[in-house]
């Protein structure tokens, strides 16, 4: 049905609405007390959907003035309902009623609906049959207000209004249905949108697309993202426009803090009476209200919001299972824990989206109006906090708020100083994502933050599982918290998350004012005190710690990185003070020209050590080191020996890149029992390697680029071992990027690399081997030594850019290969017996190649490249390709 409204509403006037709805009637009518059967029902059913509704319950006497309260009530409500029943023309304080409410359509665009109950609409426009008779008396009584009346019961008969014998079939409730719904829809029509909330109107309407609001399945629709990203208000704003379509509606705002002041049972009653318009229950126990929630709403369609749920008892407490509620009904929950969304089997997760730059400087604008402000400095200043913000809206509105009253000199200070000194309001917001997280997960964090921003996940995982961080799971937590993405295999996080992670290293002055002077004292503040904070990377702060006293007790610095840009601007070389951080878990340090390491290097709590330098070795001697994990030893042009290995029991990664010196490994190596992952790259002048028959453990061999391997095979003396004459001997290649796969503990047979007497060839015993890379070895086929080959294990198999003329993999024992890479072998003629677990072959570049053998029986192939080739290559399967 059509309705009145004749203006757009102001602002003034919008601001003094108090009441929805104003109900003008007459109370006695010859059907019965209307006020106590139709328009009492109409009010309840009006109260229950949530509008607010005024109904004047005091009779005044017959022809006494509409008192002041009552023309108060009509002038702050939105909608004015003129229920015209055969009688309610009888009452000139109706009458006066009706003058007033046109007035007010008339002048602040007050929404009018008529409703014609048992009369005509032409008697009330016309003034015709019971209300002819009425006005015939008014006018026999010369009454003054006569033809004012008219012109208001003129105006309000020509509005399209309800009559109820044409409206649902006449059915009363039915027809009292149809009233609710169509003033909420109207109602919820005057909600401010893309107005007053920028970028929220495209937001609502693509998240009400994904809600399916036509279905009558029960869904439930996490809406997640990072703190300050507009989940409450899209969560509003999408209330505010659908609400009206549902039996009854709740939105809980701050889940998070009301449980925990409160109690999840007075939550529960809040949904109830919101939902239910009753009286409040009393619930005393979760469980209890878990069962009355079920049994209360499962038959009715609701609209309930959880706003800012940050634990899974939550969820189970207000809205358990989609089975709570009725057809229809939709559940909204917003929290910055995918994880939370994903346990509780929500139907969709919408990712809040951020502002654009056009739309951040909208809001911006919108909270710091240009006032005095020249435009072209306003434009330029409004640009530096739209980049800081970096589309967050909770940044725009706090610093538009803390803006909109300075002038331009005060603008300028006070964006200068955000370079310095970040809003503590925003990143006390910001950090109640952090305070979720368990300690190994703040450690990660904070890693993450300090050091990895930007740079590849890859290698930074390998550190962070040395550190004993359980990378893969605390990752995807942090993901799930929206503290960080993943980007192109590269950590991001939004810039004013990392510096809430940076303040929070400086000593947390978030939660504390007194910190928080601190913070912003640059002459005093823990920004001056790099000693004191828990991770070092910056170059000031390197070079405060490198000037201080080398007995200075350093126990605070958990992680450290020193690169060599950094050593131009260090007072000197005091590398003693790294031995005093007791509690160092990991360093990566490239150590300058002429430099000698600490004596106490490293600390005995270090779990990864990357290092580059001059030295011609680390350290003398034993040390014991049981935290050690991972070592990564890289550009050495001097190192001669690798560290004594025999106290390093933990040791997990031994990676040794770009050592031209270095002839050998220290043959304490072979005693590393927990040692997966062994890899020699670039290493020309590398000799040989020591026995490694007690390595039991290890899963990838890479070996690279180790020119001088094969030259010196004859050198090599033989040992007795297994009953047979055996030497370890490993030729050189170069390091591939894959990932370790799945330890085996059970197994005690070492990896071998044999030379049986009167024969130099390349052969290996493992059963724990996964991986072997032997890539650019200048290998030939006289190289491997087919008789002595048992890896049942290894799935991958790297022997690219060597001088095989023919490979034969009958007699090698690779039953579960999956991967074989023979890349840029020239001389490569013919390559046959491939295992039939083979599902990649990678000849690319096989100038020479021109037999494969059958591979019918490879089922499991389903990658084959020779791409570089001109001819075609015959035998695969029976077929050229």
């Amino acid at each position: 049905m059509a309705s009145s409204s004749t203006s757009s509403d102001s602002a003034s006037s919008r601001l003094s609405w108090n009441h929805d709805v104003f109900l003008s009637f007459r109370g006695e009518d010859k059907e019965g007390d209307t006020r106590k059967t139709f328009v009492d029902h109409l009010y309840t059913s009006l109260v229950e959907q949530g509008v607010h509704t005024y109904k004047d319950d005091v009779t005044l006497p017959w022809g006494e003035s509409i008192g002041l309260a009552l023309l108060k009530a009509i002038r702050e409500s939105r909608i004015a309902i003129i229920i015209f029943s055969e009688n309610y023309a009888n009452s000139s304080w109706c009458l006066d009623e009706l003058v007033y409410i046109m007035k007010c359509m008339n002048e602040s665009g007050q929404i009018v609906l008529p409703m014609f109950y048992h009369v005509d609409p032409s008697d009330v426009r016309k003034q015709k049959g019971k209300y002819g008779e009425t006005f015939a008396k008014y006018e026999l009584e010369n009454n003054n207000k006569v033809e004012s009346w008219r012109q208001a019961l003129l105006g309000a008969g020509n509005l399209s209004g309800w009559v109820p014998k044409d409206t649902a079939n006449g059915h009363g409730s039915k027809f009292i249905k149809e009233i609710v719904q169509t003033v909420s829809d109207r109602l919820y029509s005057l909600i401010p949108s893309a107005d007053e909330y920028i970028g929220i109107a495209a937001r609502v309407d693509d998240l009400k697309i994904k809600l399916e609001l036509w279905s009558g399945s029960v869904l439930m629709i996490g809406i997640w993202g990072v703190g300050g990203s507009g989940k409450t208000t899209l969560a509003s704003s999408l209330y505010d426009d659908i609400s009206g379509k549902f039996d009854g509606c709740c939105f809980l705002e701050n889940t998070r803090e009301k449980s925990s002041k409160n109690g999840l049972e007075k939550l529960q009653e809040i949904i109830l009476y919101s939902v239910l318009k009753q009286k409040k229950v009393k619930i005393s126990r979760v469980e209890e209200g878990r069962r009355i929630i079920k049994s209360n709403l499962f038959h009715r369609k609701v609209l309930i919001v959880l706003d800012d749920v940050d634990d899974r008892k939550q969820l189970d407490a207000l809205a358990g299972s989609h089975d709570w509620f009725g057809e229809g009904s939709r559940i909204i929950i917003t929290t910055r824990d995918e994880n939370l969304l994903n346990s509780h089997k929500v139907n969709m997760i919408h990712h809040t989206s951020l502002l654009d730059d056009k739309e951040a400087i909208e809001l911006f604008s919108q909270r710091a109006p240009r006032g005095e402000i020249n435009i072209e400095d306003y434009e330029l200043l409004s640009k530096g906090v739209v980049s800081y913000a970096r589309g967050l809206p909770l940044a725009l509105i706090v610093l538009g708020s803390f803006l909109c009253d300075k002038d331009i000199n005060e603008w300028k200070s006070a964006l200068a100083r955000l370079k310095e000194v970040q809003d503590v309001d925003i990143l006390k917001t910001l950090k109640i994502s952090y305070d979720g997280l368990n300690q190994v997960e703040k450690t990660l964090f904070l890693d993450i933050a300090c050091f990895f921003r930007g740079k590849f996940k890859g290698p930074a995982m390998e550190i962070f599982d040395a550190c004993g961080l359980y990378p893969v799971i605390g990752v995807k937590v942090l993901i799930q918290k929206a503290l960080i993405t993943i980007s192109k295999r590269t950590f991001e996080m939004h810039d004013l998350v990392q510096e809430m992670a940076h303040y929070i290293i400086n000593g947390d002055p978030l939660n504390n004012p007194e910190k928080q002077e601190m913070a912003h004292n640059m002459n005093g503040g823990p920004r001056n005190n790099p000693e004191k904070h828990s991770r070092v990377w910056k170059e000031n702060d390197v070079r405060n710690i490198w000037a201080m006293d080398a007995t200075k007790e350093l126990g605070n610095i958990e992680a450290i990185v020193v690169r060599s840009s950094m050593y131009d601007s260090l007072s000197r070389n005091n590398h003693e003070v790294v031995a005093n951080m007791t509690k160092l878990r990991w360093i990566e340090w490239t150590v300058d020209l002429g430099s000698s390491l600490p004596r106490n290097f490293p600390p005995e709590k270090l779990c990864c050590l990357i290092f580059s330098g001059p030295q011609q070795q680390l350290w003398k001697g034993y040390k014991f080191l049981p935290n050690l994990k991972m070592i990564k030893l890289q550009t050495l042009d001097n190192l001669t020996m690798t560290p004594d290995f025999g106290g390093l029991p933990n040791l997990e990664k031994f990676m040794l890149l770009d050592a031209w010196s270095l002839k050998e490994l220290h043959p304490s190596i072979e005693g590393l029992e927990r040692l997966v992952y062994l890899s020699v790259e670039i290493c020309y002048n590398f000799m040989k390697f020591p026995p490694v028959s007690v390595i039991k453990k290890l899963e990838t061999l890479i070996i690279s680029s180790c020119n001088k391997l094969s030259k010196s095979r004859k050198e090599i003396s033989c040992f007795e071992q297994y009953h047979k004459n055996i030497f370890v001997k490993c030729m050189s290649c170069w390091c591939g990027n894959a990932n370790d796969n799945e330890l085996k503990d059970d197994v005690e047979e070492p990896l071998l690399l044999h030379k049986v007497r009167n024969h130099i060839g390349l052969q290996f015993i493992s059963t724990c081997l996964r991986k072997l890379i032997l890539r650019h070895c200048n290998l030939g086929h006289e190289d491997i030594d087919y008789d002595v080959w048992d890896v049942p294990n290894l799935q991958e198999l790297d022997l690219s850019i060597n001088a095989f003329s023919r490979l034969d993999f009958n007699i090698l024992k690779l039953p579960r290969l999956k991967w074989l890479d023979v890349s840029e072998c020239n001389s490569l003629v013919e390559l046959s017996g491939l295992p039939s677990s083979i599902a990649s072959l990678r000849a690319d570049w096989c100038d020479s190649l021109k037999m494969v053998g059958d591979t019918s029986n490879c089922k499991w192939l389903w990658n084959v490249s020779f791409f570089g080739r001109n001819n075609g290559v015959s035998a695969i399967g029976g077929e050229t390709v």
